[in-house]
Protein backbone atom coordinates (compact mmCIF):
# COMPACT_ATOMS: atom_id res chain seq x y z
CA UNK A 1 0.00 0.00 0.00
CA UNK A 2 2.94 2.32 0.54
CA UNK A 3 3.71 2.03 -3.19
CA UNK A 4 0.24 3.36 -4.00
CA UNK A 5 0.64 6.20 -1.54
CA UNK A 6 4.13 7.50 -2.37
CA UNK A 7 5.02 5.84 -5.67
CA UNK A 8 7.32 2.93 -6.43
CA UNK A 9 10.60 4.85 -6.32
CA UNK A 10 10.00 6.54 -2.95
CA UNK A 11 8.55 3.34 -1.45
CA UNK A 12 11.62 1.41 -2.58
CA UNK A 13 13.94 4.02 -1.07
CA UNK A 14 12.03 4.10 2.21
CA UNK A 15 11.86 0.33 2.60
CA UNK A 16 15.39 -0.53 1.46
CA UNK A 17 17.09 2.22 3.47
CA UNK A 18 14.83 1.95 6.50
CA UNK A 19 14.29 5.71 6.21
CA UNK A 20 10.55 5.89 6.75
CA UNK A 21 10.46 9.10 8.75
CA UNK A 22 8.75 11.93 6.90
CA UNK A 23 8.18 15.40 8.19
CA UNK A 24 4.77 17.02 7.76
CA UNK A 25 5.70 18.87 4.56
CA UNK A 26 7.06 15.67 2.96
CA UNK A 27 3.86 13.84 3.93
CA UNK A 28 1.88 16.58 2.16
CA UNK A 29 4.14 16.41 -0.90
CA UNK A 30 3.45 12.67 -1.21
CA UNK A 31 -0.28 13.09 -0.68
CA UNK A 32 -0.33 11.32 2.68
CA UNK A 33 -1.97 14.36 4.29
CA UNK A 34 -4.07 17.04 2.61
CA UNK A 35 -2.77 20.06 4.53
CA UNK A 36 -0.16 21.08 7.07
CA UNK A 37 -0.76 23.67 9.79
CA UNK A 38 1.21 24.96 12.74
CA UNK A 39 0.21 23.14 15.94
CA UNK A 40 -1.58 26.18 17.36
CA UNK A 41 -3.85 26.36 14.26
CA UNK A 42 -4.50 22.64 13.82
CA UNK A 43 -7.75 22.31 15.78
CA UNK A 44 -9.15 25.54 14.34
CA UNK A 45 -8.43 24.41 10.77
CA UNK A 46 -9.78 20.90 11.41
CA UNK A 47 -13.02 22.41 12.71
CA UNK A 48 -13.28 24.64 9.60
CA UNK A 49 -12.88 21.61 7.34
CA UNK A 50 -15.39 19.60 9.37
CA UNK A 51 -17.84 22.50 9.12
CA UNK A 52 -17.55 22.58 5.33
CA UNK A 53 -18.26 18.86 5.17
CA UNK A 54 -21.12 19.07 7.68
CA UNK A 55 -22.84 21.69 5.51
CA UNK A 56 -23.17 19.19 2.67
CA UNK A 57 -25.85 16.51 2.38
CA UNK A 58 -24.83 13.58 4.58
CA UNK A 59 -25.93 10.96 2.04
CA UNK A 60 -23.89 12.58 -0.72
CA UNK A 61 -20.87 12.94 1.56
CA UNK A 62 -21.07 9.22 2.41
CA UNK A 63 -21.35 8.33 -1.27
CA UNK A 64 -18.45 10.59 -2.23
CA UNK A 65 -16.28 9.10 0.49
CA UNK A 66 -17.13 5.60 -0.71
CA UNK A 67 -16.35 6.57 -4.32
CA UNK A 68 -12.93 7.94 -3.38
CA UNK A 69 -12.09 4.87 -1.29
CA UNK A 70 -13.17 2.51 -4.08
CA UNK A 71 -11.36 4.50 -6.77
CA UNK A 72 -8.15 3.82 -4.91
CA UNK A 73 -8.72 0.05 -5.13
CA UNK A 74 -10.50 -0.44 -8.47
CA UNK A 75 -9.35 -0.27 -12.08
CA UNK A 76 -10.26 2.88 -14.00
CA UNK A 77 -13.13 1.14 -15.79
CA UNK A 78 -14.55 -0.42 -12.63
CA UNK A 79 -14.12 2.83 -10.71
CA UNK A 80 -15.99 4.83 -13.33
CA UNK A 81 -18.80 2.27 -13.32
CA UNK A 82 -18.98 2.41 -9.51
CA UNK A 83 -19.06 6.23 -9.52
CA UNK A 84 -21.79 6.27 -12.17
CA UNK A 85 -23.95 3.95 -10.04
CA UNK A 86 -23.48 6.13 -6.96
CA UNK A 87 -24.23 9.29 -8.94
CA UNK A 88 -27.44 7.78 -10.27
CA UNK A 89 -28.39 6.69 -6.76
CA UNK A 90 -28.22 10.30 -5.54
CA UNK A 91 -31.27 11.09 -7.67
CA UNK A 92 -33.38 8.98 -5.30
CA UNK A 93 -32.51 11.24 -2.35
CA UNK A 94 -34.41 14.21 -0.97
CA UNK A 95 -31.11 16.05 -0.59
CA UNK A 96 -30.44 15.86 -4.33
CA UNK A 97 -33.78 17.47 -5.06
CA UNK A 98 -33.17 20.12 -2.40
CA UNK A 99 -29.68 20.82 -3.73
CA UNK A 100 -30.91 21.24 -7.30
CA UNK A 101 -33.81 23.44 -6.17
CA UNK A 102 -31.51 25.60 -4.06
CA UNK A 103 -29.11 25.99 -6.96
CA UNK A 104 -31.88 26.95 -9.37
CA UNK A 105 -33.35 29.40 -6.84
CA UNK A 106 -29.90 30.80 -5.95
CA UNK A 107 -30.26 30.07 -2.26
CA UNK A 108 -28.43 28.01 0.33
CA UNK A 109 -29.71 24.40 0.51
CA UNK A 110 -31.46 23.05 3.59
CA UNK A 111 -30.42 19.40 3.55
CA UNK A 112 -32.51 16.86 5.48
CA UNK A 113 -29.89 14.08 5.14
CA UNK A 114 -32.27 11.71 3.35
Amino acid sequence: RLTHAVGKSKAMEMILTGSVNLDAQEAKTYGLVSAVFPPEKLVEEAIKTAGKIANKGAVSVQMAKEAVNQAYELSLSSGLHFERRLFQATFATKDQKEGMSAFAEKRKPNFVHE
